[in-house]
């Protein structure tokens, strides 16, 4: 009889770590979360409130936090197209006095042709709007840096502001407005207070947090969004692929005009009258409350959500030193440290978004 050989039977081997190369490997959560850029400012604003919650009781008072929020609200509302711009890769040195110019043209076309305050309202989008298109049509066409296109911008706005209010007033403010026809309506839309469990809370808070939400779904959920983060990216590659980076570009520029008259009206329906020297120096804070929610200086990054959270630490700061009783010199020192602190933050999220 012949006898079959039997097959041999092998044991594999016990199980080791599983292997995984740097593509493939996961960090833990923790760090994935923070790596996000708006993570790391949400925990800077709450870390900043917690703060002045001890070091400023009056900041627990509910009028004191519908003070903050309305300080936050008229520096985001401006931050948040302006964040837009520079994810699409860009700046506007000129954002804060355009938005002064804003209100100015709105008051004294009223006022000096004496028209129901409505089509000053007109007018001056129409103008806000026509700074954008001129920003970025000089931008495209000349290939400048936007730094110096929208410096030159700057200092045209700041002159023409002080010189035809005093040309045409003899003033370097306007006349009031408020009592105009149209005035109480528009003072609605831009400039009215609600009453929340007894608070009074300004409408721009609102209009702040609209705002934001919009632009978080136009850069999450649409083509356009995609279009911001391409030409911020890399705009040649981006035109490669069928991107219209000219249209973004100018469109960005153009938003940037938006959110300059909106809180040009705000200004200007809040207080009856405009002061034709103000907004020099603010262009500086909406891109610092850029850069603080995670706006990358070089462009191609960032959120709107992001903003919101850098928007309120100003705001916080700004106003609960006031409620401290401290020295208000102090603001541009914790400003000064918020924006150094931000910058470091970036540079860390992207050398981690990069890390294999």
């Amino acid at each position: 009889m012949t006898q079959q050989a039997q097959p041999a039977v092998t044991t594999p081997p016990a199980p080791g770590p599983e292997e995984s190369d740097g593509r493939t490997a996961r960090r833990p959560l923790a760090l994935r979360l923070l790596a996000r850029p708006e993570v790391g400012v949400f925990l800077g604003a709450v870390a900043v409130l917690i703060f002045f919650l001890f070091a400023a009781p009056p900041v627990r008072d509910g009028s004191s936090i519908a003070n903050i929020l309305y300080q936050s609200s008229t520096i985001g509302i401006m931050a948040l197209p302006v964040a837009l711009l520079m994810i699409g890769g860009e700046f506007d040195l000129s954002a804060g006095v355009a938005v002064i110019t804003s209100a100015l043209t709105a008051s004294m076309l009223s006022y000096q042709l004496t028209l129901n305050v409505w089509m000053g309202v007109i007018v001056a989008l129409a103008v806000s709007l026509g700074i954008g298109l001129f920003n970025g049509w000089m931008l495209i066409k000349t290939g400048l840096p936007s730094f110096l296109v929208t410096l030159g911008t700057f200092l045209i706005l700041q002159g023409v502001n002080l010189a035809v209010t005093k040309l045409v007033t003899g003033n370097v403010a306007t006349n009031s407005i408020s009592d105009m026809d149209g005035f109480e309506q528009a003072k609605t839309i831009f400039a009215s207070t609600f009453d929340v469990a007894g608070v009074q809370v300004k409408i721009t808070v609102v209009w702040w947090l609209v705002f934001a939400a919009l632009a978080t779904w136009v850069l999450l959920r649409t083509k356009y969004g995609n279009w911001i983060f391409a030409v911020g990216g890399n705009k040649e590659s981006a035109r490669a692929v069928g991107v219209p980076v000219t249209f973004t570009k100018i469109s960005l520029f153009m938003l940037v005009g938006f959110g300059a008259w909106f809180v040009g009206m705000h200004n200007l329906f809040s207080f009856n009258t405009v002061q034709s020297g103000e907004g020099v120096g603010q262009e500086l804070i909406y891109i610092a409350a850029a850069v603080i929610g995670g706006c990358l200086l070089t462009g191609g990054a960032g959120s709107a959500i992001g903003p919101v959270f850098g928007a309120f630490m100003f705001g916080m700061v700004q106003q609960g030193i006031v409620y401290a009783g401290w020295n208000p010199d102090w603001f541009k020192a914790f400003l000064g440290v918020m924006l150094l602190g931000a910058v470091l933050i970036n540079l860390w999220v992207q050398r981690t978004a990069t890390r294999r």
